[in-house]
């Protein structure tokens, strides 16, 4: 049976009809509904309330829970006594926010870095193993880099966008990402040894933003740094290019300060746990 509106704790779009007279395949309604009442829950329920609440047999609903533990999309609670929603469940929430939610939340620091730096600003995140822009601000300066920049799906490497996003996969994962894509080398400076790029990957960890010196386009530095969301996960990056000329030392620190200072306000903003500025850039932004 369905929860009435009294019942439910959030908002959330209207369950479809079930049952095989809807067209629907009943095992997967019984169990997208006990996902559901999980999460009316408050994220966590006894068996008994879930089988309850769903009109089920006991032992149908710990057949269909079981299932979902398997797929990860349900876990133990404290005690084993309970239910919680598991990973599997962010890991989708954190896929929606990437390619729906991202862009619109992301496009007022992307004009607000845009209008600090007068510089091209870009929005990137990773599908599977691809890296792909999804937003960008061109420069406001008479010389400026060109459009589309870093927007390769096999650039991930010699990008600031993708190493900032690469640097904190697990390593089963950047390797996959190399294997399927390579390390094309776009310039003579782009890292095409797999050691160094994890050296630098660590680096990017280290310091807290990633640098692309001219590795994917002659006569461009980038600097980029990632977005996190409200699992602490990476959801993609932003970065902010300049023509070589520009790049002094003292334009990139700059740069880099209004760039830290956004993605960690919009990290913070998507409920990352324990977003603050990083080190010493935290130190400078305070002056």
């Amino acid at each position: 049976m369905d929860l009435s509106v009294e019942e439910t704790h959030s908002v959330m779009p209207a369950r479809p009809p079930m049952g095989r007279d809807k067209g629907g395949i009943q095992a997967l309604d019984r169990a997208f509904l006990i996902l559901d009442i999980i999460a009316d829950a408050g994220g966590e329920a006894k068996l008994t309330e879930i089988s309850g609440r769903a009109g089920l047999h006991v032992s149908t609903c710990h057949h269909l829970i079981s299932t979902l533990c398997n797929w990860g999309y349900v876990a133990r609670g404290v005690g084993s006594k309970s239910y919680v929603l598991g990973s599997r469940i962010l890991y989708l929430s954190a896929a929606c926010l990437r390619q729906v939610d991202l862009p619109r939340r992301a496009q007022d620091y992307i004009d607000r870095l845009n209008d600090q730096t007068r510089e091209a600003v870009q929005l990137a995140i990773m599908q599977d193993t691809s890296l792909v822009n999804v937003l960008r601000r061109d420069a406001r300066h008479a010389v400026r880099v060109g459009g589309g920049l870093g927007g390769e799906s096999n650039a991930a490497h010699a990008t600031a966008t993708g190493k900032a996003i690469l640097a904190w996969l697990p390593p089963r994962e950047l390797d996959r990402i190399i294997a399927d894509k390579g390390l094309t080398a776009f310039t003579a400076h782009t890292i095409v040894d797999r050691d160094e790029l994890k050296e630098q990957l660590r680096l990017v960890r280290r310091n807290g933003f990633a640098i692309d010196r001219e590795e994917f386009q002659l006569g461009v530095v980038c600097i980029g740094a990632a977005i996190r969301d409200h699992a602490g996960a990476v959801v993609g990056s932003i970065s902010v290019s300049a023509p070589l000329f520009r790049a002094t030392t003292d334009y990139l620190d700059q740069i880099k300060l209004h760039l830290i200072a956004a993605t960690d306000e919009l990290s913070m903003e998507l409920g990352a746990p324990g977003a603050t500025l990083r080190g010493s850039v935290k130190k400078e932004i305070a002056k």
